[in-house]
């Protein structure tokens, strides 16, 4: 066993490909892109390193060209969830007590094969089973993970090192150690990156995982079980469950062992769990540790001073990239009404310069939103808006599922500052405007605060350095990532680490050494190296 005292390298952020027209990695990625449409992935459940194949399958298609078959996916069940604990239970005696250098080596290696011959790989994965452009791909499927596999390691380091004082003949030191149990991890679609994160953050710090992938999204959380097994992750350590909701989450929540859960996804699956586990407290080993995110209705919120260019772009990209299914989105806007007429007639002329279709064009800006049910339920606001007083069409409210799911980038204006589309979570490409009275800046300040019930992210547009600290200061607990003169999306490990309150979640924030302390129990240890002999204090001496 190495003796040194070992330091991981300080992690910089991995560069972002550009994908030019002529480059190399553009060649590449084109060249895999079409060599997975020419073929159709069998995906099994894999639990201790083991494939199983249930004979219970679904499709795995392309958003954009949904009667494209990019795989059949095996699902889980309950005997399947009873294996996977065995399997996780076996696992975790060797592997917590690994040295926490070996367990980051695991990380780290995977860092690099994914910068490396896996890139292409994930990146064409997410983009054909999650209608991601080339760009969005690259700054989930590759770079946001290579940072979360590098990061998490060094602030793994840190953590150890952070240790208690000690007076003269007592030594006090800390160890960190994994939960007793597994960790259920479950994970959305619309991030590659959140899907490698949430099983392999806990496993770092040495435990052991349930993983239970999103349904619409299996084609490259499979490839990164490959991957993980390549960087040596050894068997048992995160076993994957594919399946639907009901049939893998209840019978995992029903077992003692279970630790924590880490979760991305609907508020509403988020407090069903949380119930779950509320009701059966007495049933588990130990307090299970609840980690998660979950919706937002993320706003921007202008100041008459704000820069017009600067504030329609981050409208723009801030509310329609990757179709608006970001769990940062901007959803709803506050423009003042000095503005509103330039701010209208600039998104009008951005938004009539977007093209939407294939993300194999890598010319498009827009794909298509993730399933069928997404498509209605994102349509049916849209439909909602226009028949019913108080709302405005501006621009987009076409869909067509035809061959994909498609939805136009779409705004409306909506008198009413509390009305369904102000306050709801949509997911898709639909941004709901107010436009509030120059005057009444306070007012609107306060609406924007309360008007939903999600604190996840938001922004502020403007040049008064006056009025950036009024509205900072007004919308404090609004957001748990705040921006000023940017969009409210893009959130870079190592730069700004993710997660709100509210009813978006714990705000353990992903990327942070926050979220790795919520997987571990510390055991503070005392030793006394001249330890008393006698019971009686020197105040015993005489009455």
């Amino acid at each position: 066993m190495a003796n040194g005292i070992m330091r991981i390298p300080a992690p910089i952020n991995e560069p972002i490909h550009a994908y030019a027209p002529g480059a190399a990695e553009r060649t590449a990625l084109k060249h895999r892109l079409q060599q997975m449409l020419g073929e159709q992935v069998e995906i099994p459940v894999i639990i201790g390193g083991k494939t199983l194949y249930t004979g219970v399958t679904t499709s795995v298609v392309c958003p954009h060209d949904h009667g494209h078959v990019l795989a059949i996916a095996h699902q889980a069940g309950a005997a399947e969830v009873q294996q996977a604990v065995l399997a996780a239970r076996a696992a975790w005696q060797t592997w917590s007590e690994m040295a926490w250098e070996a367990r980051a080596a695991v990380f780290l290696k995977a860092a690099e094969l994914l910068a490396g011959p896996w890139r292409d790989t994930l990146n064409a994965a997410t983009m054909l089973n999650q209608s991601k452009t080339v760009f969005q791909a690259e700054i989930d499927s590759a770079c946001e993970l290579i940072d979360f596999w590098r990061f998490n390691p060094y602030y793994m380091w840190q953590m150890y090192a952070e240790q208690p004082s000690s007076m003269r003949g007592i030594w006090d030191y800390a160890e960190y150690r994994p939960l007793e149990g597994f960790i259920f991890a479950v994970t959305p679609f619309n991030f590659t990156s959140i899907a490698g994160n949430l099983p392999t953050a806990p496993a770092l710090m040495g435990n052991t995982v349930l993983w239970k992938p999103a349904s619409s999204a299996l084609l490259p959380a499979y490839y990164l079980m490959q991957l993980l097994a390549e960087a040596g992750l050894p068997p048992g350590v995160i076993n994957f469950l594919p399946g639907r909701g009901g049939q893998v989450g209840n019978p995992v929540l029903a077992y003692p062992e279970m630790a924590g859960v880490h979760f991305t996804g609907s508020t509403a699956v988020w407090q069903g769990m949380w119930q779950h586990i509320g009701a059966n407290i007495a049933h588990y080993k130990s307090y299970p540790r609840i980690v998660g995110e979950t919706g937002g209705k993320d706003f921007v919120f202008a100041h008459h001073s704000a820069d017009l260019p600067s504030l329609v772009t981050g409208l723009v990209r801030g509310a329609f990239e990757f179709q608006g299914q970001k769990c940062s989105a901007a959803s709803r806007a506050y423009i003042p009404r000095s503005l509103w007429p330039a701010v209208r007639g600039s998104l009008e002329q951005a938004l009539s310069r977007i093209r939407m279709g294939s993300p194999l064009d890598f010319r498009n800006f827009m794909s298509a939103v993730i399933d069928g049910p997404a498509f209605d339920n994102i349509m049916s606001y849209i439909g909602y808006a226009r028949g019913t007083d108080g709302f405005e069409l501006v621009c987009g409210g076409h869909g067509d599922k035809s061959v994909g799911y498609f939805i136009e980038p779409t705004v409306i204006v909506s008198r009413d500052p509390v009305s369904t589309l102000m306050r709801e979570e949509i997911f898709g490409p639909v941004l709901t405007v107010y436009v509030y009275e120059d005057t009444r800046l306070d007012e609107a300040l306060h609406l924007c605060d309360t008007g939903s019930p999600y604190a996840l992210t938001g922004s502020i547009f403007a040049r008064d350095r006056a009025a950036i600290v009024t509205m900072s200061a007004a919308l404090r607990h609004a957001a748990g990532n705040f921006y000023i003169n940017d969009k409210p999306t893009g959130a870079v490990v190592g730069q700004q680490p993710f997660g709100g309150s509210r009813a978006s979640g714990s705000n353990d924030k992903a990327g942070s050494i926050l979220n790795l302390l919520r997987w571990t129990s510390q055991r503070t240890v005392k030793e006394n190296f001249v330890p008393p002999t006698d019971f009686p204090y020197p105040h015993m001496g005489e009455e």
